[in-house]
């Protein structure tokens, strides 16, 4: 194998690992019922949470799990794609990779949600899509940024 295929593989192992970290997620195990049951003592135990305030809590530890997991999942994809589809040897950034990795990300998101549908004690909603869709535009919008500053150090001017 050549350097070059051990790198693509590398890019596309942590993005497939990050895959089945949101198919476990999205399984029976990682409930509303079955995190808190975890979630509360330990909440309880480091903040005092009480049984009521704790229900909105989970909501958001929740709500931003999935804004981070889709943003990760994205910006592993763009990293894969990057690796398998190479452009000009200086290009750090392409339209075309960052592209792919959103509506791949998206379609996982969609899938993900229709999945939990059929889970009697899941949900599937188009608002989590939407969330974690958000997550996704966010780290390549991120990575756009941070390669283009990258490859443009702004420049320091110094007064005499």
């Amino acid at each position: 194998m050549t350097p070059a295929n051990k790198h693509i593989w590398k890019a596309w192992i942590a993005a497939i690992l990050w895959l089945t970290v949101i198919f476990f997620e999205s399984s029976d195990w990682m409930s509303f019922s079955n995190t808190s049951r975890i979630l509360y003592p330990l909440l309880h135990w480091l903040t005092g949470v009480d049984a009521v305030q704790f229900v909105e809590w989970n909501f958001y530890i929740r709500k931003v799990g999935h804004f981070c997991g889709y943003f990760a999942l994205s910006w592993l994809l763009f990293r894969a794609w990057r690796a398998t589809l190479p452009a000009l040897s200086s290009l750090k950034w392409s339209g075309r990779w960052a592209a792919i990795a959103f509506v791949m990300t998206a379609l996982v998101a969609t899938l993900d949600e229709w999945h939990q549908m059929y889970l009697p004690s899941r949900t599937g909603t188009i608002h989590d899509v939407v969330l974690d869709s958000t997550g996704a535009l966010s780290a390549q919008l991120l990575l756009f940024i941070w390669l283009w500053l990258r490859a443009n150090p702004p420049s320091v001017v110094r007064s005499a």
